[in-house]
């Protein structure tokens, strides 16, 4: 029996790490371990490697290095800025506003808000993912105090009008927040052109290591912590800095940035070639999200009638790991709230398939899977009552 083809298909969920990152923490691990807030010997190397890191981290988003804060995820990054940012200037104002397909990790930390008496307007999008700015406008009130809209959509790949979603909140006085988790690396990301006071990032998003997140916070804006206990990350993020995963971040985003505009327009040809593959090849499959506007790794496709669950193990076991929506929420049964807010019906949104490239991608890969997906897809058709009701004109419910 022939070995099978493995590849990689749900970079969007995480990365494996470079080796230049990995060698970069081996040396904290190896040389420079000491305890950061210690001032003797041995914790003045780790607070210089952690302190040249947030210079690094800066530099790379255009920010001063006074606004990079520490985290333990992307996830505690969105949380501190959202509910912390929103404690915070309560006093201010008592309305707040998302989207309807942000990250659980924003939309889980609004409803935590929305229990402790804020008003929450959750904004609406178009077929193609996107927030409308007139929209947002309109829904801008005296009292609103904080907005969150994402860069990137991390199931669809839509690029929000952050730019200028984000000027208008500035000249509003609003606090801007915007999770970046899936754009850092991939397209540009400028603090002061997005005019944002809050971003969020993640180091195993970017070839780096699981377990640390980046918070930038704009000079002078006001925050709380979520927990307690430590003078750590100016009192807002307490316990010892992770100095090793730190470090690792700072070599990741630097690698990424310096990559960014080759290794994008590599992974944008091999995506556009892969959507016109996978549309071509199957009859009855929709594109989710825009054709122009879209991250350049992101593939999102409903083949129609086939059941998720279905589609991705079979997938799997032809050697291609792939995934239906965010990593968060793939092992649930509900349709993607993504699809779902975009007007895709229940069976549309279950027959979803995620397919994120990266730096292993190969123009070999891409042949392999519109190859492999047609009769994947027919088998599973085949066995799918929806399918034959389909088939035969009859109505689907």
């Amino acid at each position: 029996m022939s070995e099978v083809r493995r590849i990689y298909l749900d970079h969007a969920a995480t990365t494996p790490v470079r080796k230049e990152v990995v060698e970069a923490m081996m040396q904290v691990h190896t040389e420079n371990w000491g305890n950061p807030s210690s001032i003797h010997y041995f914790g003045r190397p780790a607070r210089k490697a952690m302190e040249e890191a947030r210079e690094r981290i800066a530099k790379a988003i255009n920010a001063d290095p006074r606004e990079i804060l520490f985290t333990g995820s992307g996830t505690e990054a969105d949380n501190i800025a959202i509910v912390g940012g929103a404690r915070a200037n309560k006093k201010k104002g008592n309305h707040l506003i998302t989207t309807a397909v942000e990250h659980h990790a924003v939309l889980d930390a609004f409803k935590q808000l929305e229990k402790e008496g804020f008003e929450v307007t959750y904004l609406p999008v178009d077929a193609d993912g996107r927030i409308s700015v007139e929209d947002f406008k309109n829904a801008l009130r005296d009292d609103t105090v904080l907005v969150s809209v994402m860069h990137g959509n991390n199931e669809v790949g839509t690029i929000m009008p952050v730019e200028e979603i984000g000027a208008i909140c500035r000249e509003r006085k609003v606090l801007f927040h915007t999770d970046a988790v899936q754009t850092i690396g991939k397209i540009p990301f400028d603090v002061k052109a997005v005019n944002c006071d809050f971003a969020a990032m993640s180091g195993h998003k970017i070839y780096g290591p699981k377990g640390i997140g980046v918070l930038y916070m704009r000079r002078g804006v006001r925050t709380q912590p979520l927990y307690y206990g430590g003078g750590q990350e100016r009192k807002l993020r307490p316990g010892t800095e992770n100095v090793a995963n730190i470090v690792g971040f700072a070599t990741a985003i630097e690698l990424a940035v310096t990559e960014m505009e080759e290794e994008s327009a590599r992974l944008s040809k091999l995506r556009d070639k892969l959507i016109d593959g996978v549309l071509s090849n199957i009859p009855e499959t929709r594109l989710n999200g825009p054709r122009e506007g879209r991250l350049p790794h992101n593939v999102n496709v409903s083949i129609e009638y086939i059941e998720g669950e279905a589609l991705l193990l079979t997938c799997d076991m032809k050697g291609m790991a792939a995934s239906s929506g965010s990593a968060c929420t793939s092992g649930s049964l509900d349709p993607s709230h993504v699809l779902m807010a975009m007007g895709l019906t229940h069976t549309t949104a279950h027959g979803s398939l995620r397919l994120s490239l990266g730096k292993s991608t190969t123009e070999e890969d891409i042949d392999y899977i519109i190859r492999e997906l047609q009769p994947i897809a027919e088998r599973l058709r085949a066995m799918s009552p929806v399918w034959e009701r389909f088939q035969k004109g009859l109505p689907i419910t």
